[in-house]
């Protein structure tokens, strides 16, 4: 057996780090500024995935895939210029191209694009309709599930989550995620009116991010790929990064179609 000691298993920590500290900052950034600035950023990560989605299904063909990326952002990119419901008609465009042209797993690409175009777009519309602050909250939350989930995790083992699925998680790193998340929802209690509703907002968030991760992972297995793209050290592709802020995304909609969400706005 392994010991928890193991120097070997912390390999891999310190090129994380440095890439989260880089993406920490252009994120920061981004979310800070508001506006055109956050919503460039989130409509470019979005077409990056989109191309990463297509290279694990047809990496034998690049040019399509780059193809149907610069399609997804010149669509959202029209998309954030528009007021009308059926706008939102274009979400499907992209999927529904990229499904008839691949040769296989068209169910999976149409699947995967369509979350992932509505996740970005999620993220687009917190941050314009909520505000700085709740934008703030859902990162603060996904970062610190991801962060405090793998430390404990690497440190302290034990049974896996959904071995079948992701081999490397753990139900400690499972469980620490939510404790973090819980924490930073009591401070984000404390700073501001949210009301104790948000410590289970921020559990629920957890979890909605943890299995966007498990998704991601479910796919890259079926592909049989480690890394949804090599572009970021230590992290692997956009994708991989993202995973769990586009399920919090997708959680997020759903949790401001049922409450209320006040006093978190400025």
């Amino acid at each position: 057996m392994t010991s928890t000691t193991d120097p070997g298993k912390w390999d891999d920590l310190t090129v994380r780090l440095a890439s989260s500290a880089a993406m920490l900052v252009f994120g920061t950034a981004a979310v800070v500024l508001g506006g055109v600035w956050f919503q460039m950023l989130a409509i470019f990560a979005v077409a990056v995935m989109i191309w990463e989605i297509w290279m694990m299904i047809a990496h034998d063909m690049p040019t399509t895939g780059m193809i149907l990326a610069a399609l997804t952002a010149s669509l959202l990119s029209g998309m954030a210029t528009q007021e009308s419901a059926l706008i939102f008609l274009l979400f499907l465009v992209v999927p529904a191209v990229g499904a008839w042209m691949v040769k296989h797993e068209r169910l999976y690409f149409f699947f995967f694009a369509l979350a992932v175009q509505v996740a970005g777009w999620g993220l687009i519309t917190f941050r314009h309709e909520y505000g700085f602050t709740w934008i703030l909250w859902l990162l603060c939350v996904v970062v610190a599930t991801d962060v405090f989930g793998y430390l404990v995790g690497r440190t302290l083992g034990g049974p896996k989550f959904w071995p079948r699925v992701s081999p490397k998680k753990t139900w400690s790193g499972t469980v620490g995620g939510w404790i973090a998340a819980a924490a930073f929802g009591v401070l984000f209690m404390v700073v501001t009116d949210a009301g104790p509703l948000i410590v289970l907002l921020s559990v629920l968030l957890s979890f909605a991010g943890q299995m966007g991760d498990i998704l991601e992972s479910a796919f890259k297995r079926r592909m049989k790929v480690k890394d949804s793209s090599t572009l970021i050290p230590g992290h692997g592709g956009l994708f991989d990064r993202f995973d769990a802020l586009l399920g919090a995304s997708m959680f997020m909609l759903l949790a401001a179609s049922l409450f209320d969400l006040p006093g978190v706005t400025s």
